[in-house]
């Protein structure tokens, strides 16, 4: 899980997005200081000590850009079992001192040092092993895991204490370390991909060298392919711990029963082509003309696997079937790197980020924007959160070009990349989404288009912004209307104004005027006035969120186009709206009519 940095000062902001460059994660900030304009952050929050207990809780690492006693006075009633802690760091404002506080073995160390590393500042680990020899025994480096941490502390002890260590197998970062070694070793240190116990005087770590290849038919039962996996694994002797990928062929990387066994067993899909899977074939033990006949390779399990192992790994389970899937297994020389082989299955995410103003924007959207590869948007958009794209390839596009900017979304997606397309307000809201499933239904059932995972992530629209700004014009019965005619029928509109006027339905129109179009919002203004009173209220907001945010109330008689432009969004109340001053501000609301509602004891009384 990727770090939040807990930004409480201008100062403090500025550095967290200077370390958030290096580690990603989000930028979180006090919305005072949001607000002060001291720049950007992924998400504002208010109070202090209940965002950091948030956080904690879900097991979110936390660099806090603050002094190392707030964090610990927010945290203290929350510490339990330091094993299921997250990593929680304090680093300084001016970043030359990265201090790990919790979490230190999972994951705060190389934090620290990553971030310290990047600062040219100084990372304080105090923990024994690492201020004594430069390492811990229960923190391996990326590509291994320790089988049973729980003993890794006792052995710690006994090498603090003058013990000997003994290796079998390869452990490079051990054998570069100052932990002592020799024949009358007490501790045994072990690498291998078998499923092997340790105990107090063996610590066993796995490789993830194996590489699982899996084949199965169309909408394969997800329980059928994790227990051949699981089987194969198990009569092998093979740890699952040493599994680094599942891997099989791009046709199938949508396919539900292959997706659920990789997340079953905490590990990545990862595909390869046929034409390189052909490539193996004379290293396969199994090939099959009848494959070959209908995906263009003569083998995918075995295929697959060495593929991902690479050209000195070796077929250790060869093909094992059941009914309607394939499982076999490979191993590399030294642990695999997952995203260095083949390609993922590939994610559209269609994400939507409010207004503008980034204390508006949801955190889903910006971990999305976050794992992304590439993000696409039309470039007023993007410049938005030009800080959450950071070095992501960013995708460009004018106005006007929505269908190919949804294309080319789509496209990059199918080949199997992590695209983020960019909206702003709510994307299911005259916006992309509609337009991506719009292609994506028109696309032929093998397109890789169709192959690749799509998210939605809802943001807040501009009628819910303006809604919020002004009070709760929206409480009762209400519709929103596009008075754009570039894809609708000018008729059509003015059928559904026609409509929500008959129906005294509250109105949010969007895209009221532009420089072409004048006359639509002063039409749908005159039908409104056919069936509501001329005092109507009305607002007009502009550029909710942004700098240059404006709100004016008027009614629907005095309503002016000149006041208006595609930036606005214009809201006309229904006959039962109501607007009224209070603390200095003005507010407009729609009753819902609860005064009108009957309680028990009023229908009693009634009734008497």
């Amino acid at each position: 899980m990727k770090p939040v940095f807990l930004a409480l000062t201008a100062t403090g902001l500025a550095t967290a997005q200077r370390a958030r460059a290096v580690a990603g994660g989000e930028v979180h900030a006090l919305k005072k200081v949001v607000e002060a304009g001291a720049g950007p952050a992924n998400l504002a929050f208010e109070d202090v000590g209940a965002h950091c207990r948030s956080l904690f809780s879900t097991g979110r690492p936390i660099v806090g850009v603050c002094a190392a006693g707030i964090l610990i006075r927010f945290l203290a009633p929350l510490l339990a079992d330091k094993r299921a802690e997250p990593p929680v760091i304090a680093l300084s404002e001016d970043g030359r001192a990265v201090v790990p506080l919790l979490g230190g073995h999972h994951g705060a160390n190389a934090l620290a040092r990553l971030i310290a590393g990047h600062l040219s500042g100084f990372a304080a680990v105090t923990t024994a092993g690492d201020t004594r020899f430069g390492i811990a025994l229960d923190e391996p480096p990326e590509g291994y895991v320790l089988a049973n941490p729980e003993d890794a502390k006792g052995a710690m002890s006994a090498c603090l204490a003058g013990a000997r260590l003994e290796l079998e197998g390869r452990l490079p970062w051990i054998e570069t370390s100052e932990l002592p070694r020799g024949a009358d070793a007490a501790i045994r240190l072990v690498a291998t991909s078998e499923d092997r116990k340790g105990d107090g005087q063996t610590l066993v770590y796995h490789p993830k060298s194996l590489a699982v290849g899996v084949g199965c038919e169309r909408d394969a039962a997800p329980e059928e392919v994790l227990r051949l996996v699981e089987e194969t694994l198990g009569e092998a002797g093979l740890s699952p711990l040493a599994v680094a990928a599942l891997v099989s062929i791009d046709l199938k990387a949508d396919e539900a029963a292959i997706l659920a066994a990789a997340e079953k067993l905490g590990v990545p899909a990862r595909f390869f082509d046929a034409a390189r899977l052909e490539e193996e074939t004379p290293r396969l033990e199994n090939p099959s003309e009848t494959v070959f006949r209908e995906v263009g390779a003569h083998g995918v399990a075995e295929a697959a696997a060495l593929a991902a192992a690479g050209a000195e790994g070796m077929l250790v389970v060869a093909k094992k079937k059941s009914a309607r899937a394939t499982c076999a297994i490979a191993e590399a020389l030294d642990p695999i790197d997952a995203s260095a082989i083949g390609r993922g299955r590939g994610r559209l995410a269609i994400v939507g980020i409010g207004p503008g103003t980034a204390a508006w924007r949801t955190p889903e959207a910006a971990q999305l924007i976050d794992d992304s590869d590439s993000i696409i948007g039309y470039k007023y958009y993007l410049d938005l959160i030009d800080s959450l794209i950071g070095a992501r390839e960013r995708i460009d596009s004018t106005l006007g070009a929505e269908r190919e900017r949804c294309a080319a979304a789509l496209k990059l997606a199918g080949e199997g990349r992590k695209v983020a397309l960019v909206c702003s307000g709510d994307p299911g809201i005259y916006a992309m989404a509609s337009l991506v499933m719009e292609l994506l239904e028109a696309e032929p059932d093998n397109s890789p288009a169709r192959r690749a995972e799509m998210v939605v992530a809802p943001g807040i629209s501009a009628f819910q912004a303006a809604s919020a700004r002004i009070g709760a014009p929206f409480g009762h019965d209400f519709c929103l209307i596009s008075l754009s005619d570039l894809l609708t029928p000018w008729e059509t509109i003015l059928q559904r104004v026609g409509a929500a006027a008959e129906g005294d339905f509250v109105v949010a129109f969007y895209n009221p005027v532009s420089q072409k179009r004048r006359h639509q919002l002063a039409d749908a203004r005159d039908i409104l006035l056919t069936c509501r009173p001329g005092e109507t209220p009305v607002l007009i907001a502009r550029l909710l969120g942004r700098e240059d945010e404006h709100l004016k109330l008027t009614t629907l008689a005095e309503l002016s186009i000149d006041e208006v432009d595609m930036m606005s969004l214009v809201v006309v109340g229904s006959s039962q709206s109501r607007t009224f001053r209070a603390g200095g501000r003005d507010f407009l609301f729609t009753p819902r009519g609860y005064d009108r509602k009957q309680t028990p004891e009023k229908a009693r009384e009634d009734a008497l």
